[in-house]
């Protein structure tokens, strides 16, 4: 059975009329994890990285290839923002309503004021397909790039485009 906030991912989705695929798996809470499962997931698979400025005014999520590695002093510095750290998983859940192992812009639909900024790693932009937890870390959706980017611009959020 499918939590009410899967299921309002499919709804968003169908709702924009995006076509994807689900995979169902076992929980993963790492991108080692996701690697390791027995079901091959085509397509580009993301870090999601949920982040506060030092104040703790400002969240970010970053969204980047898997395999990047995600310099926070560096990411701080180009974006002149104070320095960044992940949030606390209570920061995670009143913006984006998931805990940590199911952060996905699909959290994104839980803002509603519209107060976490996208950071999204302009090389993803070049991939034909990209896979996301449903708010839940037992699935994975897989869609493309085009309609990924659809979704973010239906979300309202504002978004910047940065190269990792």
């Amino acid at each position: 059975m499918k939590s009410e906030q899967e299921q309002k991912v499919y709804d968003v989705l169908e709702q924009l009329n995006i076509f994807f695929k689900r995979y169902e798996h076992g929980p993963v809470f790492t991108v080692e994890e996701i690697r390791n499962l027995d079901t091959p997931i085509p397509g580009e698979h993301c870090k999601n990285l949920f982040l506060r400025n030092r104040k703790g005014d400002k969240h970010y999520l970053v969204i980047v290839s898997d395999a990047k590695y995600v310099d926070l002093k560096g990411l701080s510095q180009r974006i002149n923002s104070t320095p960044l750290s992940l949030a606390s998983s209570e920061r995670l859940n009143n913006h984006l309503g998931v805990y940590p192992g199911a952060v996905s812009p699909f959290g994104l639909l839980n803002d509603t004021e519209k107060q976490v900024h996208v950071l999204l790693d302009s090389e993803l932009l070049d991939k034909d397909t990209i896979n996301f937890h449903p708010n839940v870390n037992t699935a994975t959706l897989n869609l493309s790039v085009r309609d990924f980017l659809r979704f973010l611009d239906w979300t309202k959020n504002p978004i910047s485009y940065v190269q990792f």
